[in-house]
């Protein structure tokens, strides 16, 4: 299992940690599937009423889909197979309110559950960055995700400068993709004391919550995400390519702002 999760039941508070330190806790297929039988399980679990979500290990919250998974795409530039598309909890349709804690790396892929967040807190060391265009493709869905939390000029830069780049947690914080910065390995405690005090009050009335501050930002939402599949199928470098890339840059040198 690529997946622990833990539930107070006094609080009411699950914790679900992304449990593979040593890749990053980027996501393979199985860390998929098991995220998208999370959100679903706790739609049924009286008994959780707010979800704290981070990474294990203190190097990475999340680093994206796992280099090593092969996903086969169609030819048709109207379609994309995205095993990261259904990772989050407004995928699986969850109006449980989630917090992110974010210790270290947060990058690519990460930005999916990010982007389905209610809000972020940081320890003041993580780091924010977008790899795509660095390696040949397209950063749509990310980007998407980023642009309903960032200003513009911020998120276009992230997803431009790609690995020469990283922003800073206080960088983060200042442009309010962020909601709070704590000591470094502080982030997951100062979420689950969020998340209780959010659990405390009457459920429906939270969920209810939840659901209006969604609704206001879906129909552009949506609409940005129709022309995502194109945008990436027509983008996007040949898989040969990026690998090629990817081996040849390695970890790069980047300055965080």
């Amino acid at each position: 299992m690529a997946l622990r999760t833990e539930t107070d039941k006094e609080t009411g508070v699950a914790l679900v940690t992304l449990d593979r330190p040593t890749k990053h806790n980027a996501i393979d297929l199985a860390t998929a599937a098991e995220l998208a039988a999370a959100w679903r399980a706790f739609r049924f679990d009286d008994g959780v009423r707010a979800v704290v979500l981070t990474g294990a290990g203190g190097q990475a919250f999340c680093t994206g889909i796992d280099r090593g998974v092969d996903v086969p795409q169609p030819s048709s530039p109207y379609t994309i197979d995205d095993p990261l598309l259904a990772i989050g909890p407004k995928a699986n349709d969850l109006w449980k309110p989630v917090i992110a804690a974010v210790e270290g790396m947060a990058c690519g892929g990460a930005f999916y559950l990010l982007g389905e967040s209610e809000f972020v807190i940081a320890s003041e060391e993580a780091t924010f960055f977008d790899p795509h265009t660095t390696y040949g493709m397209v950063s749509a869905f990310e980007a998407i995700s980023m642009a309903q939390r960032m200003p513009f000029g911020e998120v276009a830069r992230m997803s431009l400068m790609g690995t020469a780049e990283r922003v800073s947690a206080r960088r983060a914080y200042e442009t309010g993709l962020v909601s709070e910065l704590t000591a470094p390995g502080g982030a997951v405690d100062a979420a689950l004391r969020a998340a209780a005090v959010i659990a405390s009050y009457p459920t429906g009335a939270v969920q209810g919550t939840v659901r209006a501050v969604w609704s206001a930002r879906e129909a552009a939402r949506a609409q940005a995400m129709a022309h995502a599949p194109h945008l990436v199928a027509l983008g996007n470098l040949p898989p040969e390519r990026q690998a090629e890339l990817f081996r040849g840059r390695g970890a790069g040198e980047f300055r965080t702002r």
